[in-house]
């Protein structure tokens, strides 16, 4: 007997990182399986064009698309809001593809409050003015992540929890929980300019709901997290919100086998695979 899906009313999900090594698609895959949201907003980065390799697309990674083509077949409205490592798709804005609609930035009535749900590299003047230096962060936070499955194969087989080296490292570098706290105060008071009465991001990878006070007001403050190391989403239902964090937290972090592959990816360059992800849209919207 087929499982009952779980009815939700708005799921939030950013920083999937598709096509990187870090990325736990499998995990979001068995999420996604599992819930039938009225709206889907897919708050950047889901894909990785920066690394994006014609070498590196397991099945899983497409079964994820697949799951969002699905959805939206069903009649789930997907807004797909660009990011910074997706940014390529920025010049779509406004494209429609059935119950799929990709935007910059998103306005939703939410139970009568306005509510702002936008990526938030806007606040990263580095990236705006060294691209070339968040670039190279990038790839070295995805070596991170290569070397933490390494070391997390090595905990598993002495009977220890995994770790994650990046978070740690976040977590405990003072510059690091600056940077938060500012893009945080940031994200907050130009919603509160703007007159909303709640504001989502995503980009940070710091999953959190949050009440901020600004200048004799407050505002609420929220992050969907990542699918890298958090693996988290944020969930609306019934007027209220929560952060939905996956359960299973004995994910296999080994290094990729070649069956995982698509290998009917490897012979195609970048173009293609994207031609194909957008037949794919086409078919099923």
């Amino acid at each position: 007997m087929k499982e009952k899906k779980r009815k939700v009313d708005l799921v939030v999900i950013s920083d999937v990182h598709l096509g990187t090594y870090g990325c736990r698609a499998d995990r979001l895959h068995d999420y996604l399986q599992h819930i039938k949201p009225k709206i889907l907003v897919l708050n950047g980065d889901i894909v990785d064009v920066w690394q994006f390799s014609k070498r590196y697309w397991p099945k899983a990674h497409m079964k994820v698309i697949k799951d969002v083509i699905s959805m939206a077949a069903k009649g789930t409205q997907v807004y797909y809001i660009t990011g910074n490592h997706d940014e390529i798709l920025r010049k779509f804005a406004g494209l429609k593809l059935g119950s799929i609609e990709i935007t910059n930035k998103l306005e939703l009535i939410l139970d009568g409050n306005k509510t702002w749900f936008f990526h938030g590299d806007v606040f990263d003047v580095l990236m705006q003015n060294s691209r070339w230096i968040e670039k190279a962060g990038a790839i070295g936070y995805d070596f991170l992540i290569l070397v933490n499955v390494m070391v997390n194969f090595f905990t598993r087989l002495f009977g220890k929890k995994r770790v994650s080296i990046s978070k740690k490292i976040k977590e405990n570098v003072k510059t690091a929980v600056k940077y938060i706290s500012r893009f945080e105060i940031t994200a907050a008071r130009l919603a509160l300019k703007n007159g909303f009465h709640a504001i989502v991001c995503g980009h940070i990878h710091q999953p959190e709901i949050r009440q901020i006070s600004l200048d004799n007001c407050s505002i609420v403050y929220m992050n969907s997290g990542d699918w890298i190391e958090n693996l988290t989403s944020l969930e609306y239902n019934e007027g209220e919100w929560c952060v939905h964090r996956h359960p299973d937290e004995t994910q296999k972090n080994t290094l990729l086998i070649e069956e995982d592959v698509d290998e009917s990816l490897v012979e195609m360059d970048n173009k293609e695979v994207f031609k194909m992800v957008m037949k794919e849209f086409q078919i099923q919207s």
